[in-house]
């Protein structure tokens, strides 16, 4: 390997020059003048004979058996038509561990930045000033696998992997290390469990390399961590290109020299002799007529292309290291707390980590007041099992929820006194908790509280709304740290219908609500948090509605993990017929009824996005007193399995 060089940095004039007299098939940045300097952004592999520690060489990786390890059927609707189309799934050919089979049913190119219509990549990031792209490319992989196996966006924190490996700022790493770490701490957390913390701006570069953030992530770190299985080593190029088809992203390192710091569009192949160091990006697809990977790099979108770049097969040693993949994830529910309402949520349970959960009143005079806990497996044929039964004074159907606390289940009901009554589930001890009663002693018996977990303070505060006996709406909200007290946050509406609110925090922050009138149509209102949280009334839409609604944020229209996708509802109407409603909130839409399904549903009980596509799943309670589950795909509205009694 060359040795580094410690020559002046070449301007980006000259660089371009030097690629036009070689007939380079990319070009400079075109954020650099000709007079600027070729930046220097941090690499986070050595040289020489550290370049690759902690890498396991291609040579090193045997042949993997795609079919052994794909071979099955997920959630995903687009990778299992390309998994069958490899031949991987039963009964859709022998398939192969080897390379040439495989290879055949390959399509040329893949950009998993927007394959079959969406977004699958989480923004670029900027790492620098410290050598931390074997962080970012592990925990970039982690955020492209959750997108990919369930649909939701979960940004992860570099941080808590950098901090957690107790890594100084200058200190170089491997993909590898990181996805070990990861695995064998019970995943990696978002940014605001632990964020991503280089040294402050104007701190010296000989201060840089030594600075490192104590590592103190908030204590409810273990219900906010998206976990991983064991990584996997491909060192074949035709099976590297298979799983980008058939699975998703790749981690991969390679050396870096002087030229390739001011790479903008094209395929970089090397023009320089001048060895800078080694560095690690994430591979996102690949295209054989222009022969190169597409890598997402992590030094902002300022350098290559919006932060995404091009380089040849072969070169710089790309291929001399074995890529990395993922699959399995399991996500937390803190990712996925705005894409449930009402009585069922998606918890990481199963062999697939996608159950469905839901709680659901007792059906007979024998389990009178009581709930029952309901979970359909993840995989095949999805069924449907009653587990164990808690509570005894439950007048409705509950809330139901995962939390941050160990990924506790947790639900909430009206008593038949009137007040409210928390139950956890406690996966440590393996049973069911009494948390207590609380709240008002006028809610309306036999209605439905809305119910959720919040980020105001960390862990984030319960936040409850229920309707109350006037017909008004009462909120409560509990700071989770000591010593756990109930809060009265006020009244507030008027002419309520019996049945209860659904409630959602935005992405500003602020909560948002729908509830049923009784004039048959239904209202959002917000909390005004800048001007003393006061709640204020909105829009008002529909009419003849005879339930409470579900409410969800969902994925359609959230183009990016920043970007409030849709609002979702479902409500019953007129006939027993569920009604369907969205709201863009992205583009400002208004609300708009798009379907009527389904028939005899007395309620819509429950609603949820989860791992299924972008499909959403709604629980109702029929007018025999019998639930049944309904889901939506890209073909419409489907009638489900009959659960059973509540």
């Amino acid at each position: 390997m060359p040795e580094q060089s410690q020559r002046r940095v070449q301007t980006a004039g000259e660089l371009r020059a030097l690629l036009a007299a070689r007939g380079a098939r990319w070009s400079v940045s075109e954020h650099l003048a000709d007079g600027d300097p070729v930046p220097r952004p941090a690499l986070g592999l050595g040289t020489g004979a550290s370049s690759g520690a902690g890498l396991t060489s291609a040579e090193a990786a045997p042949p993997v058996d795609l079919r052994g390890l794909v071979g099955r059927a997920g959630g995903n609707p687009h990778l299992n038509r390309r998994r069958a189309a490899h031949g991987l799934l039963p009964g859709t050919g022998t398939g192969t561990t080897g390379t040439g089979a495989l290879g055949a049913a390959r399509p040329s190119a893949v950009d998993w930045r927007s394959r079959w219509g969406w977004a699958w990549l989480t923004k670029v990031k900027d790492q620098n000033p410290c050598s931390s792209c074997w962080a970012f490319g592990a925990a970039g992989l982690v955020e492209s696998m959750a997108r990919i196996e369930h649909h939701v966006w979960a940004e992860r924190s570099e941080g808590d992997v950098h901090d957690g490996l107790k890594a100084p700022c200058g200190r170089t790493g491997s993909p590898e290390a990181a996805l070990d770490w990861i695995r064998t701490n019970g995943g990696v957390a978002d940014p605001g469990c632990w964020p991503y913390s280089p040294p402050p701006p104007g701190t010296p570069v000989d201060r840089r390399e030594a600075w490192r953030a104590e590592y103190t992530p908030s204590w409810d770190r273990s219900g906010r961590t998206v976990r991983i299985k064991d990584h996997v080593r491909l060192g074949d190029v035709e099976q590297q290109k298979v799983w980008l088809d058939t699975v998703g992203p790749l981690t991969a390192c390679f050396d870096v020299y002087e030229d390739f710091f001011g790479l903008g569009s094209g395929v970089y192949h090397r023009t320089s002799d001048r060895l800078a160091g080694g560095h690690c990006v994430l591979i996102t697809g690949y295209d054989d007529a222009a022969g190169c990977w597409l890598f997402k790099n992590s030094w902002g979108t300022g350098y290559h292309v919006g932060g995404y770049g091009r380089i040849g097969y072969g070169e710089v040693r790309i291929d001399h290291w074995a890529k990395c993949g993922l699959q399995d994830t399991n996500i937390d529910p803190w990712s996925k707390r705005r894409l449930h309402t009402g009585n069922v949520y998606e918890s990481g349970n199963g062999r697939a980590h996608r159950n469905f959960e839901m709680a659901s009143l007792g059906g007979g005079s024998a389990d009178k007041g009581a709930l029952h806990h309901w979970w359909r497996d993840g995989d095949a044929p999805h069924a449907w099992t009653r587990a164990r039964s808690f509570a005894s004074d439950a007048s409705g159907q509950p809330a139901f929820t995962g939390t941050t606390y160990n990924r506790n289940m947790e639900s909430l009901h009206v008593t038949t006194g009137g007040r409210l009554r928390h139950w956890y589930y406690e996966h440590f001890g393996g049973a069911w908790r009494d948390g207590g009663a609380f709240g008002p002693g006028d809610a309306a018996v036999g209605s439905t509280p809305a119910f959720i977990q919040s980020d105001y303070g960390a862990p984030g505060n319960f936040e409850v709304v229920v309707r109350t006996a006037d017909g008004r709406l009462n909120h409560w909200w509990r700071i989770n740290g000591a010593p756990w007290t109930w809060n009265d946050g006020g009244r507030f509406a008027s002419g309520i219908a019996h049945f209860g609110p659904a409630l959602v925090q935005t992405r500003a922050r602020h909560l948002d609500l729908v509830a049923t009138r009784t004039d048959g149509r239904m209202q959002l209102w917000w909390r005004d948090d800048p001007n003393g949280f006061v709640w204020r009334p909105g829009e008002v839409f529909a009419a003849g509605i005879t339930s409470a609604p579900c409410l969800i944020e969902a994925q359609h229209g959230a183009a990016d993990e920043d970007t409030a996708g849709n609002y979702e509802l479902c409500v019953t109407g007129e006939g027993g017929r569920v009604e369907h409603w969205w709201r863009g909130n992205a583009g400002g839409a208004g609300w708009q009824r798009s379907a009527v399904f389904g028939h005899d549903v007395l309620a819509v009980t429950g609603m949820l996005q989860g791992s299924f596509g972008f499909n959403l799943e709604v629980i109702v309670l029929r007018t025999d007193r019998l639930l049944q589950h309904y889901w939506r795909d890209g073909a419409g509205w489907h009638e489900g399995a009959v659960i059973g009694p509540a």
